[in-house]
């Protein structure tokens, strides 16, 4: 059985294209008498005359027809191959699905989804909002890659990564007496008009853990189920709260202010996604600009820089 190298293929079509040994090497940027030397190797080894030469130029010979009918196919594999890993590349006609903790969703997942949309500008991205009860049939069923959220999913087909945890802080009204403290304890909050999270939901458990660790019982004066709902109340004057950062990570927060809290607290986020399941390498991208921008809140910082 005859066979045909992929360079005597690519030598062979440079030839063709070209009609000149010496356009050939050109093209292909090697010496001249290599080429000439590849051809009639090629040739001798397939017992098959591919050229006629007339007057210093190479033209395909009639029964090699069906030879470079084949080749050209095959270079239009290859074109056809890089198009596709080119547009690979940009994210085009490709979904990236996953959900997010509304207290991420809030500031965190636009600063995310930013450096992602830079690295892969065609990508689509289909985010969804959801509450922990909500993240397991999303997960198993697959109807989205990872989950974002301030607690970790408790299932056995499901597999859970510490991404980044932050104090929790106090946010009030910028005219509210408190705003004059540097640091604030859950004995200053105990009287005023107390705005929170139903502590039998997880994360709403997490906002009432300071209280309950000092022996306060904490009393709301009204609850929010999201933390966006909680700092708009905050914001329109109508109480005070304990908020994660990451809920308050915007630089620029009008009629706002945030106190750190005097007392030990934290709220860890974590990214969840299916036991088993090969996340895909936007999926991967992704969680890791999670991990940077929700690190950077933690910190105090956000990353304004270009990804490339």
């Amino acid at each position: 059985m005859r066979e045909i190298t992929l360079r005597q293929v690519e030598v062979i079509r440079a030839v063709m294209m070209r009609g000149t040994i010496s356009g050939a090497a050109e093209q292909l940027n090697v010496s001249a008498p290599g080429i000439s030397r590849l051809v009639k190797h090629t040739e001798e080894s397939l017992g098959i005359r591919l050229f006629e030469r007339r007057a210093g130029r190479f033209i395909p010979s009639v029964e090699a027809g069906a030879v470079f009918e084949q080749i050209s196919n095959v270079y239009k594999g290859v074109e056809n191959l890089q198009l596709a890993i080119n547009s690979l590349e940009k994210g085009e006609d490709v979904r990236l699905a996953f959900a997010s903790a509304p207290s991420v969703a809030q500031f965190i997942a636009a600063r995310a989804i930013r450096s992602i949309r830079r690295r892969y500008p065609d990508l689509f991205i289909d985010l969804n909002i959801l509450k922990i009860e909500e993240t397991v049939d999303y997960l198993l069923l697959e109807r989205g890659e990872f989950v974002i959220m301030s607690s970790s999913v408790d299932n056995a087909g499901i597999e859970n990564e510490k991404l980044a945890e932050a104090r929790l802080v106090v946010i009030l009204p910028e005219d509210h007496p408190l705003a004059a403290q540097e640091v604030i304890s859950v004995h200053d909050l105990a009287g005023e008009q107390l705005i929170g999270v139903d502590p039998g939901d997880p994360y709403g458990a997490k906002l009432s853990e300071p209280f309950w660790t000092a022996g306060i019982e904490p009393v709301h004066s009204m609850r929010g189920r999201f933390a966006q709902t909680v700092v708009s109340l905050v914001r329109h004057g109508l109480g005070v709260a304990l908020i994660d950062a990451f809920s308050v990570a915007e630089v620029y927060m009008p009629g706002l202010v945030r106190r750190p809290l005097a007392e030990p607290s934290g709220v860890t986020v974590y990214v969840s996604h299916k036991k088993g399941r090969a996340l895909s390498g936007f999926a991967e991208y992704a969680i890791e600009r999670f991990r940077k921008e929700l690190t950077a809140a933690a910190q105090g910082t956000f990353d304004t820089t270009v990804t490339k």
